[in-house]
């Protein structure tokens, strides 16, 4: 390693702890659907609002942070989050005192600005440090490892605290929403004494010069915003119906599985894992494999596993290793999917920024607007299960699965390599 890279270990460990803290708070709306669904009386259309609410904000607050990003920089801009993640996990707690689901929406709005402008930091500041290239596809998939322990952890631990179903209520959860409220007041406190280095911070002269073109003049960035919206919405909608489904009882109108919410949040808890494993050996193979290839591959194995999902009687029964719970096949498949699922953040944002050069920091403002989708997909998700089932809900996930595909094999060809990026 050489000595350039060894003075940006501490940056680089801040970063990897900044994506613990993303993954856990935007982890919290999962197994807080199955509680407030309970407690509320809520569908699964409304249990879904959480997310909503959560990746809302990246709509209202992406352009803006990638603005702060130019002109206070990715310290002070982390900082600003941490302080904001803070208030809205305070929301959420509050949310369970006073027994309100509007509250506990409000909290999680919140959440969603914090969760963007920490995302806006740790993407394009783990790339530059890597080096861009392979090289900045390996740092993002070690740094989406650190993310996935956290959405590991999360589903888990709420999932055994909210217990049997007659009393799961918001304040089943407050341990967790204790740990996230610890956690941020840790990193604001180590991050306030971290010296960060800030390649894209820009001075006021900089700032006043107009460019002649945008991270839109790309194609290639253009449909990597869209997969990135969709992408989300993917990851999210997968595991967070599973849940539903697992927890659900059957009734007229739906069929549910009635497996105890400890449990399911196991399994759950187990596609996130497998995502830690995805993005443990795409940062392994990531400086010889192209993320082209990776993206290609997991977006074909996505699909045939959400096929084999959809049609797998539910009759059909596994084992699942390590925990020894019988679950239908389908479940099982759908779990797998977290393998599918873990390269794409870092893969797709490896390939929408190549050659973007001094856009790169607005580009990352514009993808963290289009982090919306992982509210609004698994909303369209919770609607179609509402009205046709929880497993041909996932034709919503196959269409998804199938713009991924496209984005590796097309999407992402830099079309427009003759625009000045220096």
């Amino acid at each position: 390693m050489s000595t350039e890279q060894k003075n940006y270990a501490l940056p680089i460990a801040m970063m990897f702890a900044l994506f613990f803290m993303i993954a856990f708070v935007t982890g919290l709306p999962s197994p807080m659907g199955v509680i407030v669904a309970k407690q509320f009386g809520a569908t699964n259309f409304m249990s879904q609002l959480g997310f909503l609410g959560n990746f809302l904000a990246y709509a209202f607050m992406g352009i803006p942070a990638g603005m702060m990003l130019k002109k206070i920089g990715y310290k002070k801009t982390a900082l600003s989050a941490i302080a904001v993640g803070f208030v809205g996990v305070g929301v959420q707690f509050l949310s369970g005192q006073v027994g309100s689901f509007a509250v506990y929406l409000t909290g999680a709005f919140i959440s969603g600005f914090s969760m963007c402008m920490l995302n806006t930091v740790v993407n394009p500041m783990l790339n530059t440090l890597g080096g861009g290239g392979n090289s900045g596809n390996k740092l993002l998939q070690f740094g989406g490892s650190i993310n996935s322990i956290g959405a590991t952890i999360t589903p888990m631990l709420v999932g055994w605290l909210m217990g049997a179903e007659a009393g799961r209520t918001i304040e089943k959860a407050n341990p967790a929403l204790f740990l996230a409220l610890g956690i941020f007041a840790l990193a604001f406190i180590v991050l306030r004494f971290v010296n960060i280095p800030e390649p894209h911070m820009e001075s006021a002269a900089e700032r006043s010069v107009k460019h002649s073109h945008s991270p839109l003049s790309f194609r290639h960035f253009i449909l990597g915003a869209i997969a990135i919206f969709i992408y989300v919405g993917i990851e999210i909608g997968i595991p967070s119906t599973a849940n539903l489904f697992m927890t659900a009882s059957t009734t007229a109108s739906n069929v549910g599985l009635g497996i105890d919410a400890t449990i399911a949040g196991s399994i759950v808890g187990v596609y996130w894992l497998l995502m830690l494993v995805g993005r443990l050996l795409g940062a392994l193979i990531g400086s010889k494999v192209s993320s082209k290839m990776m993206m290609i591959f997991v977006s074909s194995l996505g699909i045939l596993l959400v096929l084999l999902a959809i049609f797998s009687p539910t009759s059909i029964t596994v084992t699942l290793p390590v925990l020894g719970t019988q679950v239908p096949l389908s479940i099982m498949f759908l779990i797998i999917c977290g393998f599918c699922t873990s390269i794409m953040w870092g893969g797709i944002f490896n390939l929408a920024v190549e050659g973007l050069g001094k856009y790169t920091a607005a580009a990352s403002g514009i993808f963290m607007v289009m982090v919306c989708g992982g509210g609004i997909v698994p909303l369209i998700q919770g609607f179609v299960s509402d009205h046709f089932g929880y497993l041909n809900s996932y034709w919503v996930m196959l269409a998804c699965l199938a713009y991924m595909l496209f984005y590796a094999l097309v999407g992402c060809k830099n079309v427009n390599k003759d625009i000045p990026v220096e």
